[in-house]
């Protein structure tokens, strides 16, 4: 809504008679107060969209007005005039919250200039307002997150004690249940809407790249490193960073992360220089923490920091009442990306989909509603449209060769990189593989490296010189 009402305060009979035929000739409505205590008053009576006041008046000093406009009335914006240009007084007044400030005598175009730059930043905060109900009612219980069930429904009342607030919240549950879900939520029902939500996954970058795209780094941090980049703390100022597969951190950078939630501050990598942030933290995983800590792979003091409130989604197995609802979501949702008609299940279709366990939980669901939804030539969905699924809940056979599933992995890592920014892809991608695939024989072989080895059909002096450049771990007794 445009500026429409003004109140002009000033002692200055001529000063209020000038103001008041210049405003009124370009539409708006104008009341006059003759000092700073019928300011109040009127202001206390009607409502303004701009006030324009004078320092120094009798009854209510200005700046002292332009304190009780800021407390009781904030949506009206105050000019401030002043015969004294000094720089006490444009401090003052800029300090306690004036929209801007002018040095009598002032030319009235620029009064003018500022009462339009006014107007535009009341559009943009009015448009604002508008995005943030239009985001707050996308994201309210029930719409894009979906389900009423009893387990969702304790998920919702931990969302609504927390959002609210700048606690720490960690986001516990299977893969695929919808935790980042969650997290927007918590961001969009916040203070800090409007301001950046951030998400990185950590099981998704090379741990050698992961600090760069947490911290940011400087040019010439390292090999390819062209030019200054700000990481994802940096680019989260303000907002909230979402920190998915935690768990998959590195020890080392956990110690970092660490640093930075308790000092609030970062260093980019290859820099000196302290940048201080302000960042709320939701941090989401798959993985029992609480197993890490013991088994010494996650640090326990970065633990209770991030576990300040816990949230535990349900996998969907354990809210099978919200499968119909999910399913109408996810149809009405493949109508409109896909471009075809709105499909429909039968009874016996739904009764296929809440009987299945869905290990790949809401995500699988999605995809293969989807599936089914383009194959068929029908738009009334049976479980013949299903073949992967059968009666009782059970999985036909249909194991992911490993070849694929490591294509399937790789491509979901390099997709949120910048490739033209590396040179060493190969070298990061082979370590990646190398060290979970000699982490996992030496424990099958208890340690034992010859044995090791031999499974996987290379050299001793091999095996030893990858476990110091990949920096594995070997427990004390087994080197040999």
């Amino acid at each position: 809504m445009a500026i429409q009402r003004i109140l002009v305060a000033d002692d200055e009979e001529s000063i209020r008679w000038v103001l008041s035929k210049a405003l009124k000739k370009q539409g708006f409505s104008v009341d006059l107060a003759e000092d700073g205590s019928q300011a109040k008053n009127m202001a206390i009576k009607n409502h303004y969209d701009l006030a324009v006041l004078d320092i120094k008046m009798p009854g209510i000093h200005g700046l002292d007005l332009l304190k009780e406009f800021r407390s009781n009335h904030p949506d009206t914006l105050v000019i401030i005039m002043t015969a004294e240009a000094t720089m006490e007084h444009a401090v003052s007044a800029m300090k306690h919250g004036a929209y801007d400030y002018l040095t009598k005598p002032f030319d009235l175009t620029a009064l003018d200039a500022i009462i339009l730059k006014a107007e535009k930043a009341t559009a943009v905060t009015e448009q604002m307002d508008q995005l943030k109900e239009e985001l707050q009612d996308q994201y309210s219980h029930g719409r894009s997150i979906i389900g009423n069930s009893p387990p969702m429904q304790e998920v919702y009342k931990t969302l609504g004690r927390v959002a609210g607030s700048d606690v720490t919240v960690l986001v516990t549950g299977e893969s695929g249940t919808g935790k980042e879900l969650i997290a927007r939520a918590i961001h969009i029902n916040s203070p800090r809407l409007g301001k950046p939500f951030i998400a990185i996954n950590c099981a998704a970058i090379p741990h050698e790249l992961l600090e760069s795209e947490l911290f940011g780094h400087e040019r010439g941090a390292f090999t390819g490193a062209t030019e200054r980049k700000a990481g994802k703390f940096e680019q989260a100022d303000g907002g909230t960073l979402f920190l998915d597969e935690i768990g998959d951190m590195p020890l080392e950078l956990q110690a970092k992360l660490l640093r930075v939630l308790q000092e609030k501050e970062i260093t980019r990598t290859g820099g000196n220089q302290t940048l201080r942030v302000d960042v709320r933290i939701v941090a989401a995983t798959n993985q029992d923490l609480t197993e890490l800590v013991k088994g010494k792979q996650f640090r326990e003091d970065l633990y209770y920091r991030l576990n300040v409130v816990p949230i535990r989604l349900p996998a969907l197995r354990e809210r099978q009442d919200d499968i119909p609802a999910l399913v109408s979501f996810f149809l009405q949702r493949a109508k409109q990306d896909l471009g075809i008609e709105q499909m429909e299940c039968t009874a016996e279709t739904l009764k296929l989909l809440k009987n299945y366990p869905w290990p790949g939980n809401v995500r699988e669901l999605e995809n293969v509603l989807k599936r089914a939804a383009l194959l068929s030539p029908n738009h009334i969905l049976t479980p013949a449209d299903f073949p992967g699924l059968s009666d009782g809940g059970k999985v036909r056979s249909q194991d992911e060769s490993l070849e694929s599933l490591v294509a399937r992995k790789l491509e979901n890592s390099l997709s949120q990189m910048n490739l033209l920014e590396m040179n060493n892809l190969y070298e990061m991608v082979l370590h990646q593989v190398e060290r979970p695939l000699i982490n996992i024989v030496l424990n099958k072989a208890r340690g034992n490296q010859v044995r090791t080895a031999e499974i996987l059909g290379i050299n001793r002096n091999t095996l030893r010189k990858k476990i110091t450049t990949l920096d594995i771990k070997v427990k004390r007794g087994n080197e040999v």
